[in-house]
């Protein structure tokens, strides 16, 4: 098999900033045939099909009828963090592959369930968890496994996306639904990148983790307010005593150097090490405005592609499902494609955690909400029960 048949569910913002890109105008497009497309919004499906002359037949607003009409080889699962349990485990049940973009799911009763749906099929599925092919991340994952820098005892990141990322009041709105920012948070959306980068380069387990979260800007936004965070700070304890601080937020001034200012330090016995440092690929100045491009995410080349580790990622997932409908793939290779660390389950824990922490907490006047402490195998346990032990 060289081509992959694959039917998109979703086709909103992260298909518009990303994956429509990886599947018609990357180097991987030649890997991919998109033979079905659904959404539940009939302007979406419309706009997305017709860009991309999709067959009106070939358009579908319920998956499980798309995923029932046969000719598919895999799914990317493109809905919101909370609903892709069913269209997940309805693919690899009907004997497809499947794709998802980060996270796994939002509840580690979804996670869990959506890996034991794996082992029970015998499908493939890949999480586009694309900070891991960051060229940064890659290097400073390798240099902490050789020991380069000694023991890892703290260290603190941020990721903070410009206010239009979440206002439904800006044009265009970057999301299609209004309420977004109500029923998600940066946690989900932000933390769950840094959680699992910090966790790709350091293989450890969280144990405890306690949020603050801060409702000011949006509340105040106008003509729609937004009753959602602006900013959370989490704290997480991680094996062996390693403090870490992840600050989340999509609050900042739209006159900011770039959609997404991010930074990380980490302090060791030996060193101190620092990632990105606010910039990207480089420094544009123009009568637009100043900004700096992330030519490493995503680069524009001149012949049309697209290129950058937001294509590599996704599309090595796109490789690895064609290599195992063709046998290639190893045991142990699988085993560890397929491991709670690659697939993401300790970030759903983090991030679950860190809701649970605000909405167990106390709120205080001025739109701050001090989130409890909570131990992330006893939680864990709470939602899945004796399977808990399996992941520590």
């Amino acid at each position: 098999m060289e081509t992959l048949r694959l039917g998109v569910i979703g086709t909103g913002s992260v298909v518009r900033e990303i994956y429509q890109y990886l599947y018609f105008r990357s180097t991987y497009t030649p890997c991919i045939q998109v033979a079905a497309i659904c959404d539940t919004s009939g302007e979406t499906l419309r706009a997305f099909g017709d860009a991309w002359k999709i067959p009106t037949s070939a358009r579908f607003m319920n998956f499980k009828a798309m995923i029932e009409g046969g000719g598919l080889d895999a799914v990317a699962v493109n809905t919101p963090d909370s609903m892709h349990r069913e269209p997940t485990i309805t693919a690899l049940k009907a004997g497809l592959d499947v794709i998802l973009p980060k996270p796994t799911a939002d509840k580690v009763i979804d996670a869990h369930a959506i890996m034991e749906t794996i082992g029970s099929t015998g499908r493939f599925l890949g999480v586009d968890f694309h900070k891991r092919e960051d060229p940064i991340t890659k290097e400073a994952r390798a240099r902490y496994v050789e020991g380069t820098y000694g023991t890892l005892q703290s260290s603190v990141w941020y990721m903070i996306d410009r206010l239009l990322v979440a206002d439904p009041n800006h044009q265009p709105r970057f999301f299609s639904s209004a309420d977004f920012a109500e029923k998600n948070s940066p946690v989900s959306f932000l933390t769950s990148h840094m959680a699992d980068t910090f966790m790709y380069i350091t293989r450890l387990k969280p144990l405890e983790v306690r949020s603050i979260g801060y409702r000011q800007k949006l509340p105040s936004l106008s003509p729609i307010a937004v009753n959602g965070y602006d900013l959370v700070d989490t704290t997480i304890i991680f094996e062996h005593g390693v403090l870490t601080h992840i600050i989340t937020g999509w609050a900042l001034p739209n006159s900011a150097n770039s959609l997404t200012v991010q930074s990380a330090r980490l302090l060791f016995s030996d060193c101190m090490l620092e990632l990105w440092q606010d910039r990207y690929g480089y420094h544009e100045v123009t009568d637009r405005g100043i900004d700096d491009r992330n030519i490493l995410f995503r680069n524009f080349e001149e012949t049309g592609l697209v290129t950058g580790f937001g294509m590599d990622c996704p599309g090595k997932i796109v490789k690895n499902i064609l290599r195992f409908r063709n046998g290639e793939i190893e045991r142990m290779e699988l085993e560890a494609l397929f491991s709670p660390f690659a697939l993401g389950f300790y970030t759903t824990l983090v991030c679950e955690c860190a809701h649970a922490s605000l909405a167990g907490g106390r709120e205080l006047k001025e739109g701050v909400v001090i989130g409890t402490t909570i131990d992330a195998k006893d939680y864990l346990r709470s939602c899945i029960g004796g399977a808990a032990e399996r992941y520590y």
